[in-house]
C-alpha cells in the first residue's frame, strides 16, 4: 500500500479550513512537508454559515491549532457564550408558570467529598424551589447580569465559567484560511466539476476547469450539502430524519443594535414559536437572528411574518435570507480514500450548536486515526462507527428539547410530543429517568458530544418529573446539600461583582489584539 502523503480537501468554509489547520498542526505539514495538504475551493460557491454559535470544545480546538484567543475575538467579531436561554419551550407565551430555562456550560457544583446535588434538588433541598441550573451553578446568575465568563487578566481560553463563543461565520472561515496557509497548507481557487473513480471504486482525481485534474492519496469532502465526493461520486446514502426532527427551513437576518454600547447577552436566546424556534445571537456590532421552522407546519410567508414580529420595528430594513436545511446524516462517512467532514456528512439543525462540534470531532478522528501506511479500511470502519453513533446521540439530545414540551397550541408541538416521533433509544432513557436522574453511566464518553450535565439541565429545564421518594433513604445528606445550595446562591453574587460586563470584556480582548497584531489582514 502506498503511504498517504498528499491530502486534498475539497471545499473551504469552516469545515475545510478548520480541518486543514488541525491536520497541518498534528500531521507534520508545513516546513518539513511530511504531508502535503491542499484546499481547493470555488470562488462561485459561498459559505452557508447557518450557525454562529459553538460548544465549549471549540476552545480546545482553537488552542490546538495555535489561534490566539484575543485575535479570534477581534477578527471574527466574536463574543462569549455561556449557554442557551430557552424561552417558551415548556408552555406557550403568556401561560401560567416559568417562561424560560437555562442550559449553562458550567458543571453542577460539587465540592470535594460533598454530595451530588441533583438528587437533593429533586427532593426539594434547594430554597424557593430554584430551577435546577440556577440552584447548582453560578452561571445563570452571572449570565443574567450580563457579565462575561472570565476576568480581564485570565489567560487564553481560561476562566471561572465554562464558555464557548458566538462569531461571524464568514470572518471565522477567513481567519482559519489565513492561519492554515501560515501552517503550510496550500490553496487552490477552482471549482470541482467532475470526480473520476479508479477500477476499485476509489477516487482517482477531481477535475477543475481552472487547474485541470487534481490528485491526492486522501480526499476530504467539505463541499457542504452538495456532497460532491461522498454523495454524488461514491453514493453514500443520506439518512433523512425528518420524522424525528421536523425543521427544514431557516430565515436569517442581521439586526443592528439600537446603540453601539448596548449590552451583549453572553448566551444564545432560543425562543419557541408556532412551527419552530428563533435564535438570537449577540455579536459585537450586530445581532444574528433567524427562524428555524418546519415547512410541513407553516408556509414561508407566515414564517417571515413570525420573524419580523419578533424583531420588531428594526425588521423593516431587513431582507431575510432563506436556507433549506437537509436534516439527517450519512451512516457511512468514509469510503475507500474519501472522508466527509461537515455538512457533506450531515446536519442536525443549529439548536445546540452541533454543526461545528461535529466538524471538530471528524477532524480529530481523521488526525488521530490517520492511516499513514495507506490502509484506510480499518480506519474507515472505526471512523464510520464512531461518527454514526455520535450523530445518533445528538439526535436524541436535540429531540429531548422538543418531545418534553407541554405545548398543545400548535400541531408542530403536538407532533413533536407524539411518542411515534421519539427514537426508541431516547424513549428508553426517559423511562429509566422517571425513577432516577441521569448518571454518567448512561453515556459513553467517546461517543457523546454533550456531557451528562447538559442532559440534566435540559431534562429538568423542561420540567421532567423524576420521583425519588421510593428511594429517598439512599440520600441521607439532605441538610448538607441544603447548605451547599445556600452557599451557591451567595457565591453567585460575589461572582457577579467580580466578573466584568460582557461588552467590557470583549472590548478589552479586541484592544489587546490591536496592540499585539496591529496589521492583521482579516481584521
Amino acid at each position: 500500500m502506498k503511504p498517504i502523503s498528499n491530502i486534498l480537501i475539497v471545499g473551504g468554509g469552516t469545515a475545510g479550513w478548520l480541518t486543514a489547520a488541525f491536520l497541518a498542526r498534528t500531521l507534520g505539514a508545513g516546513a518539513n512537508k511530511a504531508i502535503r495538504i491542499t484546499v481547493v475551493e470555488s470562488k462561485e460557491i459561498g459559505i452557508i454559515g447557518v450557525g454562529e454559535g459553538t460548544f465549549p470544545s471549540i476552545r480546545g480546538t482553537l488552542s490546538a491549532i495555535g489561534i490566539d484567543e484575543a485575535r479570534f475575538v477581534r477578527e471574527c467579531n466574536a463574543t462569549f457564550k455561556q449557554g442557551i436561554k430557552f424561552v417558551d419551550w415548556v408552555r406557550p407565551q403568556g401561560a401560567p408558570g416559568i417562561d424560560h430555562y437555562f442550559h449553562p456550560f458550567s458543571m453542577p457544583s460539587q465540592k470535594q467529598g460533598g454530595p451530588e446535588l441533583l438528587p437533593y434538588w429533586l427532593l426539594g433541598a434547594a430554597d424557593k424551589v430554584a430551577p435546577f441550573a440556577e440552584a447548582v451553578t453560578m452561571q445563570k446568575c452571572v449570565a443574567d447580569a450580563s457579565r462575561g465568563p472570565k476576568r480581564i487578566d485570565d489567560g487564553d481560553f481560561l476562566g471561572p465559567m465554562n464558555y464557548a463563543y458566538h462569531f461571524d461565520a464568514a470572518r471565522f472561515a477567513a481567519m482559519l484560511s489565513e492561519h492554515a496557509r501560515s501552517l503550510g497548507v496550500e490553496h487552490i481557487l477552482a471549482t470541482v466539476e467532475k470526480v473520476a473513480l479508479d477500477d476499485d471504486g476509489a477516487i482517482a482525481s477531481v477535475a477543475t476547469n481552472e487547474h485541470g485534474a487534481l490528485t491526492a492519496d486522501l480526499y476530504i469532502d467539505c463541499t457542504g450539502f452538495r456532497a460532491t465526493l461522498i454523495g454524488d461520486a461514491l453514493g453514500s446514502p443520506f439518512r433523512k430524519i425528518d420524522d424525528v426532527l421536523f425543521v427544514d427551513r431557516a430565515l436569517a437576518v442581521q439586526v443592528p443594535y439600537p446603540h453601539e454600547d448596548a449590552p451583549i447577552p453572553s448566551y444564545t436566546i432560543s425562543t419557541a414559536k408556532e412551527a419552530g424556534w428563533i435564535w438570537d445571537i449577540g455579536l459585537q456590532q450586530r445581532r444574528g437572528v433567524g427562524y428555524v421552522y418546519s415547512s410541513r407546519h407553516t408556509d414561508d410567508g407566515r414564517a417571515e411574518q413570525v420573524l419580523r414580529d419578533y424583531i420588531g420595528p428594526a425588521s423593516g430594513e431587513t431582507n431575510p435570507r432563506m436556507l433549506k436545511l437537509n436534516v439527517g446524516y450519512r451512516e457511512v462517512h468514509w469510503i475507500k480514500n474519501c472522508v466527509a467532514v461537515g455538512l457533506s456528512g450531515g446536519f442536525l439543525e443549529p439548536l445546540e450548536a452541533s454543526g461545528i462540534g461535529l466538524i471538530e470531532t471528524a477532524a480529530y478522528l481523521v488526525s488521530f486515526l490517520f492511516p499513514h501506511n495507506g490502509d484506510t479500511a480499518p480506519v474507515a470502519k472505526v471512523f464510520n462507527q464512531m461518527m454514526k453513533e455520535r450523530y445518533e446521540r445528538v439526535v436524541d439530545f436535540v429531540k429531548m428539547h422538543y418531545c418534553l414540551t407541554q405545548r398543545t397550541d400548535n400541531q408542530f408541538w403536538i407532533d413533536n410530543a407524539d411518542p411515534r416521533s421519539i427514537p426508541e433509544s431516547l424513549r428508553d432513557k426517559l423511562a429509566m429517568w422517571r425513577c432516577r436522574p441521569p448518571h454518567r453511566m448512561d453515556f459513553i464518553t467517546d461517543l457523546e458530544m454533550y456531557p451528562p450535565s447538559s442532559w440534566q439541565y435540559v431534562l429538568y429545564g423542561m420540567e421532567f418529573k423524576t420521583s425519588l421518594n421510593p428511594n429517598s433513604l439512599a440520600y441521607p445528606r439532605f441538610e448538607e446539600a441544603k447548605k451547599e445550595f445556600v452557599m451557591i446562591a451567595q457565591v453567585s453574587q460575589h461572582a457577579v461583582r467580580d466578573l466584568p460586563a460582557h461588552r467590557t470584556l470583549v472590548e478589552h480582548m479586541c484592544k489587546r489584539n490591536e496592540v499585539t497584531q496591529p496589521k492583521s489582514k482579516t481584521a
